[in-house]
C-alpha cells in the first residue's frame, strides 16, 4: 500500500517542531533595554536567525522573535525597536517579535548598527555608512570611507552632542561627524592600534575606547586629550562598561573570558573575574543605577553578576547556560518526561527542563581529581575527563545513590553522577584485569543500568564486559571465560526483570546471558556486522542498527529477527522506542529522521533536516521527541501530533522523498499552524449512504417517541391549581410555539376591535403543504415539522381536519408526504412516529372518505413492501449470528 502522510511539502506526519532547548547566547554582543511602562530592564540576545528576550531580574525568557532568512549578524535597539542585520538587509522589529521596518540599500553585509533618535546608523564592509530615517525606510545620508586610510571598526553617539557621531577605525584613528550637516568635524590620531570598542563615560565630553592592543584609553573629546589609560594582558578589548551606582568602576572583556574591573579614581585594578566565560566576552553591561553586571560570551551563556562583597569583584548572581559546544547524547530522565539530560563535546552533563528554564541544572565537568581540579582552576585542569560519548541513567534509586554512568572518549574509566546533587558521583569504575597495563588502548563502548538502579554493566572495546554495583562500586563479576565478544562491544542492555543481559558485539554476535549466573543461554549470529543497539525493556523488543544503514529487530521473548528494515543511506547514529512500543524511531547522516512502525513491518514517517541528527530521545509519556543536531548547541523538542489530533498513518512508498523541515525554534508561522493533513481530511457523513438503505433521522427521541401519549403527558403535568398572576407583569413580546424562538409582534396595535379570521389563520406548515400538493416536493414541509417539538406537531395535525378549517386535500397531501418519505427511505423512524399519531387523530374521517382511503391503501402497501425487506434482513442477520455463537469453531 503506498500513500503520503505528510501535511504539506514541508511536514512529518507525526512530529511537529515545538521549540528549542539550551540556546542563550552567541557570539554577538547583547543589548540592554529598559521599559518605561514595566520599569524593568531586558536583555536581548541572538541565537542563530532569532533573538531572545529575557528579563534582568530572574533571567526569564520573556518572547522570542520571528526567524530570519540568514542568522543575525549584528544587533541593536531602542526604547522602541528592536534592529538587526543579516546579510546586506536591516530589518526593525516591533513588540520583540515581529518585523515592522525592511532597509534595503547595502551593496555588502552589514556588520554595525547604533539606533540615533528618528534615525538607525549602519555600515557594511565596504565601508559604506547609510543613516535610514527609521519610519519612512529611506536613505537620509550616505557616507564613504576610504578602507586603506579609515576603515569602520567602532561607531558611537557621545551624550549631548547634538547630531555627532563619532567613528572608530582600525587604523586606529576616530572621526566626530555631524550627520545633518554631512561635515566632518574633527579627526583624533589614535594610539597606534585599531580601535575595537567605543563607549560613553559617566561623564559628559569623556570617552572610554578599547584598542586592539589591550589598551584602555579614557578620552574627552571636547580637548582631544587622554585622562587616563590602562592595559589589559588578555588581548584586545572585546567590551567595555561604566558603572552608574556612585562607584566609580569599569569593566573591560578580553578574547579569553576574563574581565578586569578598574579603579577610575585611583586609576588601578582593583579585581579581576577570570573564566567569566570560556570564550570571548561579547558583551559587557552595567545595569544603570544598579550593582548589577549582564555578561554573555560565545559560549552560549549569559551571566548576570552583584558587586556586594568589600573586595570589589561579583559573584554570580543568576545564569544561563548551555553547551559551549555542540551535544552528543540525549536522554529522558525520570519517568514526569521533563528533564533531558544532555553530554556535549564541551564535556560537561547538563540536564534541560521541557517545562522552565529555571529547573535548568548542569553536573559540571568530569574530572578525575575533584579537588585538584578546582585549585587549578578551569584553564590549566589536568585532571578532567574527556567528553562523555553515551551514558545510562536510572532514577528509582537516586535518592539513595549516584543514578547515572557515563563513557568518556577513549577512556577505559566509566564515571558516575548524581542527578540529585548535581555533580559527579562517587565511583569512578575501572577493571582490575589493566591495573598493570594502563597503555593498553582500550575503552568503554557501551554502559546500561538495571530497572532497579542497582547495578551497572560496562562494556569495552576489548570484548569484555563487567557488573558493577552502583551503591558500593565494587565489581560483581563479567561476562563469559575470557571475553564475552571477539571483538569491540557495540551494545548492552539488561531486560526489564533482570533476567537477561543482550550484549552485541563486532563479530557479529548477539548474546544473551543470565544476569545473575553470567551464564550465555543463547547466540544468534548476524549477517553483518551491527554499529549500535537499542532495547525496549516492557516489550523485549532488540533493535540493532547495522554497519550496512539496515536496521534488525529481535524478540527477546521468542529469540528471533521479526523485522528488518531498510531506507537509510547513511550511518545510523541514534534510535529510540516509543514508550509503548509501537514505533522505532532513527537517525542517520542522511540528515532524515525515520519512524518505523513495528506491527506492521512498514515505514510510515520520514522527514529531513538540514543537519543530521546525532541523538534522539522520546519523552516516557509520549509527548515530545527530543533531538540533537550536528555543529548545533541546541536540544529540540518535536511534539507528539498523534495525542492531539486524528493522524492517519499508511505506509510511505519505496520511492518516497523526504523534504526538509526547519529546526524547531527557527521556523514557526501561522501558515504552518494551520495546515492540515490531507490524508485525514474530516469526513463528513451523508444523509444516505445508499438509496436502496433505510435511514433513521438521527433526531433525538424526545421529538417524536411521545408523540402517540402526549394526552397522558400532559393530563399527568397538568397544574393543580391556576397559575397567579403577579400584581406588576413585566411586559414580553409573544412568541411563536416552536423549538426556535421567534417573536410574534402584531402588524396594527392600535385597533382594538378583534378581527375574527385570525382565529382560523393558516400555519406556515399548512401553506407549505398547500404548495407541496401543487409542486409534489415535500422537503419544504417535512423541515418544518423536523424543527418542531411534539405538541407543536401535535396541534398541526389536528388543524388539518376540515371541522377546524382544514380539507380534505390537505389531508391527502398530508398522506402523500409520508409515502414520499417511506419511498426515499429516509426519516423513517420519523414516518412512522407522523403516520401513527395522523391515524389516531383522524382515523375515523379517513374511513369516511374514499379519496382518504385510498391514498392510506398506498401508504400502507409501501410499509408492508419495505417491513417484508426489512424483515428478511433482520432474520439473516439472527439466523448468522445463532450460528456463530453455536458452532464449534
Amino acid at each position: 500500500v503506498s500513500g503520503r502522510n505528510v501535511a504539506c511539502g514541508n511536514q512529518s506526519a507525526i512530529f511537529s517542531g515545538f521549540r528549542a532547548l539550551g540556546l542563550y547566547s552567541n557570539h554577538l554582543p547583547h543589548v540592554v533595554r529598559y521599559h518605561q511602562k514595566h520599569r524593568k530592564f531586558y536583555i536581548v540576545t541572538a541565537v542563530g536567525k532569532c533573538f531572545h528576550t529575557y528579563n534582568v531580574q530572574k533571567l526569564g525568557i520573556v518572547s522570542v522573535s520571528n526567524a530570519l532568512s540568514e542568522d543575525i549578524a549584528c544587533l541593536a535597539a531602542d526604547k522602541m525597536l528592536v534592529f538587526v542585520a543579516h546579510g546586506r538587509i536591516v530589518h526593525a522589529f516591533a513588540r520583540n517579535k515581529e518585523i515592522v521596518h525592511t532597509y534595503v540599500g547595502h551593496e555588502a553585509d552589514v556588520h554595525l548598527l547604533l539606533p540615533f533618535g528618528d534615525h538607525v546608523i549602519s555600515v557594511d564592509h565596504n565601508n559604506a555608512v547609510i543613516i535610514w530615517h527609521v519610519q519612512s525606510e529611506e536613505g537620509y545620508l550616505h557616507m564613504t570611507f576610504d578602507k586603506v586610510t579609515f576603515e569602520v571598526s567602532a561607531v558611537m553617539h557621545p551624550s549631548t552632542y547634538l547630531n555627532k557621531i563619532l567613528f572608530g577605525s582600525n587604523q586606529g584613528s576616530l572621526q566626530l561627524w555631524n550627520i545633518k550637516s554631512s561635515k566632518l568635524l574633527y579627526t583624533f590620531t589614535g594610539w597606534g592600534s585599531g580601535v575595537t570598542v567605543l563607549q560613553q563615560t559617566p561623564a559628559v565630553d569623556v570617552v572610554g575606547v578599547g584598542l586592539a592592543s589591550g589598551q584602555i584609553v579614557i578620552h574627552n573629546i571636547k580637548y582631544d586629550e587622554s585622562l587616563m589609560k590602562f592595559q589589559q594582558d588578555w588581548g584586545p578589548i572585546t567590551a567595555i562598561s561604566f558603572r552608574t551606582d556612585g562607584h566609580p568602576v569599569m569593566a573591560a572583556g578580553s578574547p579569553i573570558g576574563h574581565i578586569g574591573l578598574w579603579d577610575l579614581e585611583e586609576k588601578k585594578l582593583i579585581a579581576q573575574m577570570r573564566d567569566a566565560h570560556s570564550t570571548a566576552v561579547a558583551g559587557l553591561t552595567f545595569v544603570h543605577a544598579e550593582p548589577l553586571l549582564i555578561t554573555n560570551g560565545a559560549d552560549n551563556a549569559i551571566r548576570v553578576w552583584i558587586f556586594d562583597s568589600p573586595g570589589g569583584g561579583g559573584r554570580l548572581l543568576h545564569c544561563r547556560l548551555g553547551h559551549s559546544a555542540p551535544p552528543t547524547k540525549i536522554l529522558f530522565y525520570g519517568q514526569n518526561g521533563q528533564q533531558v539530560l544532555s553530554a556535549g563535546q564541551d564535556g560537561t552533563l547538563q540536564c534541560f527542563s521541557t517545562v522552565h528554564e529555571r529547573f535548568n541544572k548542569s553536573l559540571g565537568h568530569g574530572s578525575i581529581n575533584k579537588k585538584k581540579s578546582k585549585r587549578k582552576g578551569l584553564k590549566y585542569d589536568t585532571m578532567k575527563l574527556p567528553a562523555i560519548t553515551t551514558f545510562a541513567a536510572e532514577s528509582a534509586r537516586q535518592s539513595d545513590w549516584d543514578g547515572i554512568i557515563a563513557c568518556h572518549r577513549g577512556y577505559l574509566i566509566a564515571t558516575t553522577w548524581n542527578y540529585q546533587k548535581t555533580s559527579m558521583g562517587a565511583h569512578k569504575l575501572e577493571p582490575a584485569r589493566f591495573d598493570k597495563n594502563r597503555a593498553l588502548n582500550v575503552h568503554t563502548t557501551a554502559v546500561d543500568i538495571s530497572s532497579c538502579g542497582n547495578f551497572a554493566v560496562i562494556a569495552l572495546s576489548s570484548g569484555h564486559i563487567d557488573v558493577y554495583n552502583m551503591q558500593s562500586g565494587i565489581h560483581r563479576g563479567q561476562y563469559g571465560v575470557d571475553k564475552a565478544h571477539h571483538g569491540p562491544v557495540r551494545g548492552v542492555a539488561i531486560d526489564g526483570l533482570n533476567q537477561l543481559t543482550i550484549s552485541v558485539g563486532a563479530d557479529k554476535l548477539i548474546k544473551l546471558w543470565k544476569f545473575k549466573s553470567k551464564e550465555l543461554v543463547h547466540t544468534h549470529s548476524l549477517c553483518v556486522s551491527p554499529a549500535a543497539s537499542k532495547l525496549h525493556r516492557d516489550s523485549g523488543m532488540l533493535a540493532i542498527a547495522l554497519d550496512d544503514f539496515t536496521l534488525n529487530i529481535m524478540d527477546l521473548e521468542t529469540r528471533r529477527i521479526v523485522r528488518k528494515f531498510s531506507g537509510h543511506r547513511g550511518q545510523i547514529n541514534d534510535m529510540t522506542f516509543s514508550p509503548d512500543g509501537r514505533w522505532l524511531i532513527t537517525a542517520a547522516m542522511d540528515c532524515t529522521i525515520r519512524t518505523w512502525d513495528l506491527p506492521s513491518g512498514s515505514l510510515v514517517d520520514c522527514f529531513l533536516v538540514d543537519a543530521a541528527a546525532v541523538s534522539l530521545t522520546v519523552s516516557p509519556t509520549g509527548d515530545f521527541l527530543a533531538s540533537v543536531h550536528v555543529d548545533s548547541l541546541g536540544i529540540y523538542l518535536w511534539s507528539n501530533k498523534t495525542l492531539y489530533s486524528m493522524v492517519s498513518l499508511r505506509p510511505l512508498p519505496l520511492d518516497f522523498e523526504p523534504t526538509v523541515v526547519m529546526l524547531p525554534g527557527t521556523y514557526v508561522t501561522d501558515e504552518d499552524m494551520d495546515q492540515t493533513s490531507d490524508e485525514m481530511i474530516e469526513y463528513v457523513s451523508l444523509e444516505q449512504l445508499d438509496e436502496h438503505l433505510v435511514t433513521l433521522s438521527l433526531m433525538p427521541d424526545s421529538r417524536w417517541k411521545n408523540l402517540l401519549n402526549l394526552d397522558l403527558i400532559k393530563k399527568r403535568n397538568k397544574p393543580k391549581e391556576p397559575p397567579r398572576v403577579p400584581s406588576t407583569a413585566p411586559f414580553f413580546i409573544p412568541t411563536i410555539p416552536g423549538l426556535m424562538p421567534q417573536f410574534a409582534v402584531p402588524k396594527d396595535q392600535s385597533s382594538k376591535v378583534v378581527d375574527l379570521g385570525v382565529l382560523a389563520q393558516k400555519s406556515d406548515f399548512y401553506l407549505q403543504l398547500e404548495d407541496a400538493w401543487l409542486t409534489n416536493n415535500y422537503a419544504g414541509p417535512l423541515g418544518l415539522l423536523k424543527g418542531m417539538g411534539p405538541s407543536a406537531i401535535d396541534t398541526e395535525l389536528r388543524g388539518l381536519a376540515p371541522d377546524v378549517g382544514g380539507t380534505l386535500e390537505i389531508m391527502q397531501a398530508f398522506l402523500r408526504m409520508i409515502t414520499n418519505m417511506l419511498d426515499s427511505k429516509r426519516d423513517f423512524d420519523l414516518a412512522q412516529a407522523y403516520l401513527a399519531l395522523f391515524l389516531k387523530l383522524h382515523l375515523r374521517l379517513i374511513s369516511q372518505e374514499p379519496e382518504l382511503m385510498e391514498e392510506s391503501s398506498k401508504v400502507s402497501q409501501k410499509l408492508e413492501e419495505i417491513w417484508t425487506e426489512m424483515e428478511t434482513l433482520f432474520n439473516q442477520s439472527l439466523c448468522l449470528l445463532a450460528y456463530t455463537k453455536s458452532a464449534l469453531l
